[in-house]
């Protein structure tokens, strides 16, 4: 991994001389030059102007945890245990996962400036270049095992979108079970993870990406439509920091009382963003096809699945993935 103890001093995106790097850094002007040489293994374009020094073409918008904090209320803030910002991390679901086992609890949110296994559902590979997109996790713990955790990925949903409403994003859809939509391209996605007792007391780990500003050349490998807020907010895209900390100030207060609310008060919001509301679907599984009209959801987060020989029946979420018909 490179060293990144140079990026913050390159975020602004305008020159700055190798000696004042070297200066600010206490090296060598040769270990800067090295140092910036590597920075092209995280993706980074390097521009260097002789006389005026290095930059990088734009700038990064680096995650700041005073620009995270300032935008949460102080019932959030008081409901966030540990707020882990790292540079890189395989994936921000696993090393949450790695932090319950220490014995981290509640409240624990750990977010990268990359991931180098990220992953969404059905173990596909989530695209996570550096300093682009945001990738976060959030714990929580629970007592009534895997039944309390009946529909919370979709008012995870409902809790993203209300983020980016804040952040002046135009409206988003959502697509059952798991992802966020913008012109009916791929914006985001969602995914649960427990360990524990799967009756009794257990931990959640609530795992987020949204793309922010993502490189196409970074992109290619993603095997549907996807879009990012830069192109949905051009020349007015949320600050990285801030959009992580009013997601964090929606889903906190959501996670804290899901246990003794359900699903319930979440169903008719996640309805009124529902992508395919009346449309005809079909749902991929590892061993069928199923076609359908969607018709919502119930009170347990479960897809209303409207078939020609059967009715409506209840579809729960899993190793699925809903595509529309035509």
């Amino acid at each position: 991994m490179p060293d990144t103890t140079l990026l913050p001093l390159l975020a602004s995106g305008r020159y700055v001389s190798g000696q004042a790097l070297a200066d600010a850094l206490g090296v060598s002007r040769t270990a800067v030059w090295k140092q910036l040489n590597k920075l092209t293994d995280l993706g980074l374009q390097i521009e260097s102007v002789k006389g005026r020094g290095y930059r990088i073409p734009g700038g990064l918008d680096l995650l700041q945890e005073t620009g995270v904090r300032s935008v949460m209320s102080p019932v959030s803030l008081g409901l966030l245990g540990c707020l882990d910002l790292r540079d890189s991390v395989g994936s921000t679901n696993a090393e949450a996962l790695s932090q319950i086992a220490e014995g981290r609890g509640a409240g624990y949110v750990c977010s990268a400036e990359q991931q180098s296994a990220g992953r969404g559902r059905r173990g596909r590979e989530w695209v996570s270049p550096y300093a682009r997109n945001l990738y976060l996790s959030v714990v929580w713990e629970y007592s009534g095992g895997a039944a309390s955790l009946e529909g919370m990925s979709l008012a995870v949903g409902v809790v993203v979108a209300r983020a980016l409403q804040r952040c002046s994003v135009p409206p988003v859809q959502l697509k059952w079970p798991n992802d966020v939509l913008a012109d009916g391209a791929k914006l985001g996605g969602i995914l649960l993870e427990m360990t524990g007792d799967a009756s009794g007391s257990c931990q959640v780990v609530v795992g987020i990406g949204i793309n922010v500003n993502m490189p196409a050349e970074q992109a290619q490998g993603i095997d549907q439509s996807w879009t990012d807020l830069a192109r949905l907010c051009p020349g007015k895209c949320p600050a990285r920091s801030a959009l992580l900390g009013v997601i964090l100030d929606e889903l906190l207060p959501m996670l804290a009382s899901f246990e003794s609310t359900g699903f319930g008060p979440w169903q008719a919001p996640w309805q009124a963003l529902d992508a395919f509301a009346d449309e005809a679907v079909v749902l991929h599984s590892a061993s069928h096809q199923l076609a359908g009209i969607a018709r919502g959801v119930d009170m347990r987060g479960a897809l209303q699945l409207e078939t020609a020989s059967s009715g409506v029946q209840s579809v729960f979420g899993g190793e699925i993935s809903l595509r529309s018909a035509s």
